[in-house]
């Protein structure tokens, strides 16, 4: 009897250390708060060329080469405090008709740079469905959202797209050029997302997982997209390959 009582002792501690290793294996790999969504403007101008951002894109635009930015998203936190009939116009009519967002003129040409859909009112429409959830000013909103679509794009992970173009990456180059940047595991908290364009899938958008404190400032403009990264959950990659679209 005491060996089976000494048998089940030493049982029930190692399955208490294993249940305390996994929980703390758990907490390590943080908890996702936001979404940094990332679009590569020429897939999405492939099919929706009618788009004012998309009528006029050239080869020699920033957002050709560059990553832009779609938006930062509370996640499942969407218009937080807004009007029943404001919800109902941003799911229904031109984004050009929601109220004009106040912006700093630094604010501003910092956001038109990196996000083209502010031609079509994508910048009212972010702010009215997650913006909102924030709890910060307009301002402040799209200035963080932008150092971290900057932070992204002088990446090597936007050197890889760059020069890229017309060819097809796969995920598991595109998951490395994640690691090299923003640290080992980083592509565990990335998902992309490819479209069919005719009869060539391409990839159209990177979502990038992030911490609670990606609205946080930043302090002295350092560098803060590895860490909130690396705070975040992990998800399953998306698309497993796709063609990096030329503009035009």
């Amino acid at each position: 009897m005491r060996h089976r009582l000494h048998g089940f002792a030493v049982a029930v501690l190692t399955a208490a250390v294993m249940a305390t290793s996994a929980l703390a294996q758990d907490n390590s790999r943080g908890r996702t708060r936001f979404i940094l969504a990332a679009s590569w403007e020429p897939a999405f101008c492939a099919t929706n060329q009618k788009k004012a951002e998309c009528r006029s894109q050239s080869a020699n635009d920033y957002d050709a080469k560059n990553f832009s930015l779609h938006g930062l998203w509370p996640l499942r936190r969407e218009y937080c405090d807004v009007s029943d009939d404001l919800k109902q116009s941003d799911r229904l009519s031109d984004w050009k008709d929601l109220p004009a967002i106040q912006l700093s003129a630094e604010t501003k040409a910092a956001l038109d740079k990196v996000m083209p859909g502010t031609k079509s009112g994508l910048e009212r429409h972010e702010w009215v469905k997650h913006g909102s959830c924030t709890k910060l000013s307009a301002d402040d909103y799209f200035a963080g959202a932008v150092g971290l679509i900057n932070e992204l794009n002088a990446s090597a992970v936007r050197d890889l797209f760059a020069q890229n173009i017309g060819k097809t990456l796969d995920a598991e180059t595109i998951k490395a050029a994640f690691d090299k940047s923003f640290g080992e595991g980083a592509s565990n908290r990335v998902k992309m997302s490819c479209r069919q364009v005719g009869k060539v899938r391409v990839i159209s958008e990177l979502t990038i997982g992030l911490s609670g404190d990606a609205i946080q400032p930043s302090q002295g403009g350092e560098p803060r997209l590895e860490q909130l990264i690396q705070g975040a959950g992990s998800t399953s990659f998306g698309c497993d390959r796709g063609l990096v679209d030329a503009a035009g």
